[in-house]
C-alpha cells in the first residue's frame, strides 16, 4: 500500500471538532485527565524524578518558561515540558492503553498537545482535536506494526509509533498543512526510538523515551513549521516505519475505516499501576478472592496463562519475575501483582512499599505463569486464564478483558476518584480545582487559563 504518509496527514489536516462524534472528543478529554493525575503523583514521588530534574539542570535545560508541567509549580520551555509530562505520566504505569496496538497513546500525545496548545494560545476544542489526530495515528501506525512483531524486534510501541502521534497532535495546533504534517511525520521517523531492554533490569529507559516521544514528535512538527523538509514517505517508504521496525507490516491497518472508526474509543483507562497485561489476571484473583473469603494463606498455588506478549512482558524470566527489587521490576512481574491482590485484596500505587516483604514474596513463589495459546489469535491481547488451588480445591475463572477497556470504561464519578487519589497528596484542595477545569476544558478560549 503506498501513501500511508500523505492520507494520515491530510486526516489530520482536514480533522475539525464539528465533524467528531461528541463522544470522542468527551473520551480524549477523560483519558487526558487521567494521565495529567499520573503528571502530578509522578512528578512527586516516582524514584527517577529527581535523576531527571537533575539532568535538566546540569545541562542549562531547566531554563523558565511558560509552559505547564503538572504539579509543578513553575514553568518549563514547551519542549522540556512535553518531556516532563510524557515521562512522568509514564511513570507510575498507570496511564492508559490501546489494546489492539499494545501502546500507551496519552503519554506521548497529550504532553505534545498541551504545549504546543500553550506556545499558540489554543483554545480547549483545538486542543481536544489535536490529542484525538495524535491517538488515532499512533494507535493505527501500532496496529500497522504488528504489536507481536515489533515486540519481537524489541521495540516499545508507545515510544515508537507514540513520536507520530506526538508530531500529528504538536503539528495540528500549529497549523501544518497537510505537506508539512508529512514533513513532520518524516522528522518522527529519525527520531522513533524505544527499546525493551529495561525489562532486564528495571531500567528507567522506558519513562524517559516516552518522555522523548512527546518532545521529538513537538520538535518535529516545530521543525516542519519553519521549513525544514522531513523525509518523505515517512511510513511505508523503503527505509520507513513499517519496514524498519517489523518483520510483519500490516499497512492496511493505518488507515482502515479512517474517518467513520475512531481508535480512540477503544482505549482502555487503568484500574492498577502495572503493565496492562497483568489486569486480568488481577481483576480475576480479587474477584475470586473476594467471593470466597479467602486470605494468602489459603492459596496454595495459582497458575496464570497469559498472551506470548504478557510472557515476555511480566512472565519470563519466572524465577526473576517472582522477586522484584525494583518498582519497575514489580510494574512488569505477573507474580508479584497477583501477590499483592492475593494479600491484600486490592493493588494501588502505594502498595509499592511491598516490594521485598517476604509475606508477599513468599506468596509470588506459589505463582506460576505460562504462556496460553489460546489467548492468542483474538482481537484483544489482553486477557487471562487463572487457576488457583486452595485447601477447598481448585478454582478457575477465564477473565477475557480486563476491567477499563471500552465496554467497562469508569465514568466520571470513578475518573474523578482515581484522579483525586493521585493528586491530592500532591496538590491538596487544589487537586478539586485543576479537575474541574480540566473537565471544563472544552470551553476555553485558550488553554493557558489553566494554571496549576
Amino acid at each position: 500500500m503506498t501513501g500511508i504518509t500523505q492520507t494520515l496527514a491530510r486526516y489530520v489536516t482536514d480533522l475539525g471538532y464539528d465533524a467528531l462524534p461528541p463522544a470522542v472528543p468527551e473520551r480524549a478529554k477523560h483519558l487526558a485527565i487521567d494521565l495529567i493525575g499520573s503528571v502530578v503523583r509522578g512528578g512527586k514521588e516516582a524514584d527517577s524524578t529527581p535523576s531527571l530534574l537533575a539532568m535538566l539542570k546540569r545541562l542549562g535545560l531547566d531554563t523558565p518558561g511558560r509552559s505547564t508541567v503538572f504539579g509543578f509549580e513553575r514553568g518549563y520551555t514547551p519542549a522540556v515540558a512535553a518531556l516532563l509530562n510524557g515521562a512522568l505520566g509514564h511513570s507510575l504505569d498507570f496511564d492508559d492503553t490501546h489494546a489492539d496496538s499494545s501502546l500507551h497513546p496519552s503519554a506521548p500525545v497529550v504532553p505534545a498537545a498541551f504545549a504546543a496548545a500553550e506556545l499558540v494560545g489554543a483554545s480547549g476544542k483545538d486542543l481536544l482535536v489535536a490529542i484525538v489526530a495524535g491517538y488515532e495515528v499512533c494507535c493505527r501506525l501500532g496496529n500497522a506494526l504488528d504489536p507481536t512483531a515489533h515486540y519481537a524486534r524489541g521495540f516499545h510501541p508507545t515510544a515508537t509509533a507514540g513520536t507520530f502521534g506526538a508530531a500529528a497532535a504538536a503539528g495540528k495546533l500549529l497549523g501544518l498543512d497537510a505537506p508539512g504534517i508529512a514533513s513532520a511525520f518524516g522528522v518522527a521517523a529519525s527520531q522513533a526510538a524505544g527499546s525493551l531492554q529495561f525489562l532486564v533490569n528495571g531500567a528507567w529507559n522506558k519513562r524517559y523515551q516516552v518522555g522523548a516521544a512527546a518532545m521529538n514528535g513537538l520538535i518535529a512538527a516545530t521543525l516542519a513549521k519553519e521549513g525544514f523538509l522531513g523525509a518523505a514517505d515517512a511510513i511505508e517508504g523503503k527505509h520507513g516505519l513499517l519496514v524498519g521496525y517489523t518483520d510483519n507490516a500490516r499497512p492496511e491497518r493505518a488507515v482502515a475505516d479512517l474517518g467513520t472508526v475512531y481508535e480512540t474509543m477503544k482505549i482502555g483507562m487503568k484500574p492498577y499501576p502495572a503493565c496492562r497485561y497483568t489486569h486480568a489476571a488481577i481483576d480475576g484473583l480479587l474477584a475470586l478472592r473476594q467471593e470466597n473469603g479467602w486470605s494468602a494463606g489459603d492459596v496454595l498455588a495459582v497458575e496464570i496463562g497469559l498472551h506470548k506478549n504478557g510472557i515476555v512482558l511480566t512472565g519470563a524470566p519466572l524465577a526473576e519475575k517472582r522477586r522484584p527489587k525494583s518498582v519497575v521490576e514489580g510494574q512488569f512481574s505477573m507474580p508479584f501483582t497477583a501477590a499483592i491482590a492475593l494479600y491484600k485484596g486490592s493493588f494501588g500505587w502505594d502498595d509499592y512499599a511491598l516490594l521485598g516483604n517476604p509475606d508477599v514474596e513468599a506468596l509470588a513463589g506459589r505463582i506460576d505463569v505460562r504462556r496460553q495459546e489460546r489467548l492468542e489469535g483474538l482481537r484483544h491481547p489482553f486477557g487471562a486464564n487463572i487457576a488457583v488451588r486452595t485447601s477447598a480445591g481448585t478454582f478457575e475463572r477465564n477473565i477475557p478483558d480486563p476491567s477499563g477497556e471500552p465496554d467497562t470504561f469508569p465514568g466520571k464519578t470513578d475518573i474523578e476518584a482515581k484522579f483525586m487519589t493521585l493528586a491530592t497528596p500532591v496538590l491538596g484542595n487544589s487537586a478539586s480545582s485543576l479537575f474541574t477545569a480540566l473537565e471544563g476544558i472544552e470551553s476555553l478560549r485558550d488553554i493557558r487559563q489553566i494554571v496549576v
